[in-house]
């Protein structure tokens, strides 16, 4: 597997996972396009760029638990410039509270545009 198809894996379990503002902005950096831009709904806004994506992720985990982390359910897909996941959240080894997956768009080695399809809450 080549660097470029840890980006995706990377994104969820160091940015999403970290919960200092100031390392998730320099793990930005390195991971995402300075221009990008994230789509968590499709009801939603894009969200563009470091500091607003840095502000949804600490706006997020402030209403999780401490314990609650990202994991992937299995390893990325890639196929040329398009890279999936799929990822649950919760406190490792307990039932999930959610679950889905993540598709990117990756530019110059950098995610460029990022989707997130969260899955239906289980009845």
């Amino acid at each position: 597997m080549d660097s470029s198809a840890k980006l995706l894996e990377d994104s969820l379990l160091i940015i999403w996972n970290d919960r200092d503002p100031e390392k998730r902005l320099k793990a930005m950096a390195e991971i995402y396009a300075a221009d990008i831009v994230f789509y968590e709904s499709n009801d939603g806004p894009a969200i563009e760029g470091y500091e607003a994506i840095n502000e949804l992720i600490s706006k997020l985990q402030s209403q999780w638990p401490l314990e609650f982390k990202f994991e992937l359910s299995r390893p990325s897909h890639v196929n040329h410039q398009v890279q999936h996941i799929t990822w649950t959240l919760g406190i490792p080894g307990q039932t999930p509270v959610a679950t889905g997956m993540d598709i990117a768009i990756v530019e110059n080695h950098q995610i460029k545009l990022l989707h997130l399809l969260l899955d239906a809450p289980a009845q």
